[in-house]
C-alpha cells in the first residue's frame, strides 16, 4: 500500500508560538521601584559634571570613590599565602569568625560569652542575620509573633520580618519638628506595648535618621524593656563606623546584656570593613546555659539549611583574619576611626556652611546626628528642585548619605541647599 505523502510540520516562529495563549506569568504585576535604586539611576543618567549622588549607602573616600581598607588588602595577602581550599563551610559558618565577631560585639569580658551561653551563626551580612532571627523567633519565641520597629526604620526591616512570619508594628522614634529623637513618645509606646512583645532596636547610627539615644537614655530604655518583659532584638550594622570606637558603638548591646536581657543581635561587616559584596554577618542569641545554646544552634541549622545551605567563605576569612591578628586589628581600628572621622568632619563643614550662608532654620541636628546617614529636614519639593536644578540626588524624604560629601563638593552642595530652602534655586 502506497504511503500518503504529508507535508512536514514546521515549528512556529517565536512571535507566533504564544499567539492566542497567555504566558503563565501574565498576571504578575510590576513591583514598585526601589527608591534608592531610582536615585542612583537618575544620577547615572545625568551628564552634568557637578552631579552628586547622596542616595547610596556605601562609604566613599575623599575623592568620591569606593574604598577598600588596607587591613582588608593585607588580610587577603595573608590568605593568598596560606593557599586555602574552597570547600563548603558548616551550616553555621566559619567557627573562628563566629567567635571573633561575637567577642567584638559583646566584649571579651562578657559573662554570657565566657560562660559559653551565646548561640551564634554566620549569616549573609546583616540582612541575612535579621532574616534568620525573624524565622527563628517566628518558630520558637513562645510569647508573641509581633515585632515593633521604630518610625522610621531601615526600609528592608518590614519585608524581612513580614516574610519571616512576624506581624510588624511601629513605635515612635523620630521627631520631625526637632529633627531629633522623640524620646518621650518612644518611652510611652514601649510602656504601652503588650508584655513580652519583640522590639527592634538600632544599636548605633540609626538608619535612616542618624539619631541615637544617649547612654543615659539607653539605660532608661533598658529599664522599660525589662519592666515590660519585652524581647530586645538589636540590629548593629555600624559598629565602629558611627563614632570611630567599636566599644562606644556597642554600648547599648553590652548594657542590655549586663542588665540580664536575653538579647538577639544581628551584626554586619559591610560598612565597618567595607565588605559590602562579600556578605559577612553574624546572628546571635543569649541563652541560659551551654546545653540550651546547643539546642538553639541545632534549630538555627534547621532554619538555615533550606534557606541557603551555608554561608560564603571568602569574606568570613577576611574578617576573621583581621579580628584575630593584633596588627591588622589595630590597622582596621585606625581606618574605621578615619572613615567615621571624615563623615563627622563633613557634618561640621555642612553645618558651618549653612549657618554662614544664613540658611533659614536650625541646622544643629546635622552635627547631633551620627553615622552614615542624615535626615536633613529638607522637604520633598526642595529635594525635587535640588535634583532637577542642581543635579543633586537624594531620597525624597531628605535623607542623605554623608559619605557622598567631600572637600570637592561640600561647598556646592551647601550653596544649593541654602538656595533651595530660600526658594531661590
Amino acid at each position: 500500500m502506497q504511503a500518503i505523502a504529508r507535508p512536514l510540520a514546521r515549528a512556529a516562529p517565536k512571535h507566533v508560538r504564544y499567539a492566542g495563549s497567555l504566558s503563565v506569568w501574565s498576571a504578575v504585576p510590576a513591583g514598585p521601584p526601589d527608591p534608592i535604586l531610582g536615585v542612583t539611576e537618575a544620577w547615572k543618567a545625568d551628564k552634568d559634571p557637578r552631579k552628586i549622588n547622596l542616595g547610596v549607602g556605601a562609604y566613599r573616600d575623599e575623592n568620591g570613590k569606593p574604598y577598600v581598607l588596607n587591613a582588608v588588602k593585607k588580610a587577603e595577602e595573608i590568605l593568598v599565602q596560606q593557599n586555602p581550599d574552597k570547600e563548603y563551610l558548616p551550616i553555621t559558618g566559619l567557627p573562628e569568625f563566629n567567635s571573633a565577631a561575637a567577642t567584638l560585639a559583646y566584649g571579651a569580658d562578657s559573662a554570657p560569652l565566657q560562660d559559653k551561653r551565646i548561640a551564634v551563626t554566620q549569616s549573609i551580612s546583616g540582612t541575612g542575620a535579621l532574616r534568620i532571627g525573624g524565622a527563628f523567633l517566628g518558630r520558637f519565641y513562645p510569647h508573641s509573633k509581633t515585632i515593633y520597629l521604630p518610625t522610621p526604620s531601615w526600609g528592608n526591616h518590614t519585608p524581612v520580618f513580614r516574610d519571616s512570619g512576624l506581624e510588624v508594628k511601629n513605635y515612635r522614634y523620630f521627631d520631625k519638628k526637632t529633627v531629633g529623637l522623640d524620646f518621650e513618645g518612644l518611652k510611652e509606646d514601649l510602656k504601652n506595648m503588650p508584655e513580652k512583645s519583640i522590639v527592634l532596636l538600632h544599636a548605633c547610627a540609626h538608619n535612616p535618621t542618624g539619631v541615637d539615644p544617649t547612654p543615659e537614655q539607653w539605660k532608661e530604655i533598658s529599664d522599660i524593656v525589662k519592666e515590660k518583659s519585652l524581647f530586645p532584638f538589636f540590629d548593629m550594622a555600624y559598629q565602629g563606623f558611627a563614632s570611630g570606637s567599636t566599644a562606644r558603638d556597642a554600648f547599648a548591646v553590652r548594657h542590655f546584656v549586663s542588665q540580664g536581657h536575653q538579647v538577639a543581635l544581628a551584626q554586619s561587616f559591610a560598612k565597618n570593613m567595607g565588605l559590602y559584596g562579600e556578605r559577612v554577618g553574624l546572628f546571635s542569641l543569649i541563652t541560659a546555659d551551654p546545653e540550651e545554646r546547643a539546642r538553639v544552634e541545632s534549630q538555627l541549622k534547621i532554619v538555615i539549611r533550606p534557606m541557603y545551605s551555608n554561608p560564603p567563605l571568602h569574606g568570613a576569612r577576611i574578617a576573621s583574619t583581621i579580628l584575630r591578628n593584633q596588627d591588622l586589628y589595630g590597622l582596621w581600628e585606625s581606618e574605621v576611626k578615619h572613615m567615621a572621622g571624615r563623615i563627622i568632619d563633613m557634618r561640621h563643614r555642612l553645618h558651618d556652611n549653612l549657618v554662614s550662608l544664613k540658611t533659614p532654620g536650625d541646622w544643629q541636628h546635622i552635627t547631633r546626628q551620627i553615622g552614615m546617614f542624615s535626615f536633613t529636614g529638607l522637604t520633598q519639593p526642595q529635594t525635587k528642585a535640588l535634583a532637577e536644578k542642581a543635579h543633586i540626588y537624594m531620597t525624597a524624604d531628605g535623607r542623605i548619605s554623608m559619605a557622598g560629601l567631600n572637600a570637592s563638593n561640600i561647598d556646592y552642595f551647601s550653596e544649593s541647599v541654602s538656595k533651595a530652602v530660600k526658594g531661590e534655586l
